[in-house]
């Protein structure tokens, strides 16, 4: 990237980091509202918008399913000793995270769990991507993600306990332009339910 491209990406992520930050402080749906309209104004005015250029004069914002408080779960972490694995990604090469804990939780009173994991490289972060029954048809057939603390998305914890919001669940960039290169939803993080909150795929 030249230097204007990497500024552009770091002011990208500093108001990624806002949002959530502001999120965290909010009612739940007062906060889904909030990064609706923020994602939607990124996405069709800020140079690094995973939006081709081509379409973004003509985006008329992203389609969600409707807001669903029964979406929001508190999850239980239970320790996950784990060497890093490599988690497939839309291009040719792999990317590395160390599962550390196994998140469990009810959604709509299905008993679920999900891995979350750590990447593997200078920083780390934790990351946790999913997919479900309806991935591929209603939402990105890759999976979506739900956290990802080097972008900033995180909904924090509560009673300590993680944050699962999967209203908050969002499409990776190269769901919208393969130019992107993103992790996939590993084999461990397949729901046979379907998880019908968040972002849809257009």
């Amino acid at each position: 990237m030249t230097a204007v491209e990497t500024l552009a990406l770091l002011d990208w992520k500093r108001r990624v980091f806002s949002l959530y930050a502001a999120i965290r402080s909010m009612e739940p749906e007062s906060g889904w509202q909030l990064w609706r309209d923020t994602r939607d104004e990124l996405f069709r005015t800020h140079p690094q918008s995973p939006l081709p250029e081509d379409r973004r004069a003509s985006f008329e914002g992203i389609e969600y399913w409707p807001y669903d408080t029964s979406a929001r779960v508190l999850a239980e972490l239970e320790d996950v000793e784990a060497p890093p694995q490599a988690v497939a990604t839309s291009g040719t090469e792999q990317i590395l995270f160390r599962p550390f804990a196994r998140a469990s939780f009810e959604l709509r009173g299905e008993p679920l769990t999900l891995e979350v994991s750590w990447l593997a490289a200078y920083g780390g972060g934790a990351f946790l991507s999913f997919r479900d029954a309806t991935s591929g048809q209603g939402s990105y057939g890759g999976g979506r993600y739900i956290l990802d603390t080097v972008k900033g998305a995180d909904l924090g914890e509560a009673d300590g306990m993680l944050v699962l919001d999967f209203n908050f669940a969002y499409n990776p960039s190269c769901s919208y332009d393969p130019g992107w290169v993103c992790p996939l939803a590993p084999p461990a993080n397949r729901l046979a339910v379907a998880v019908e909150a968040g972002e849809r795929y257009q």
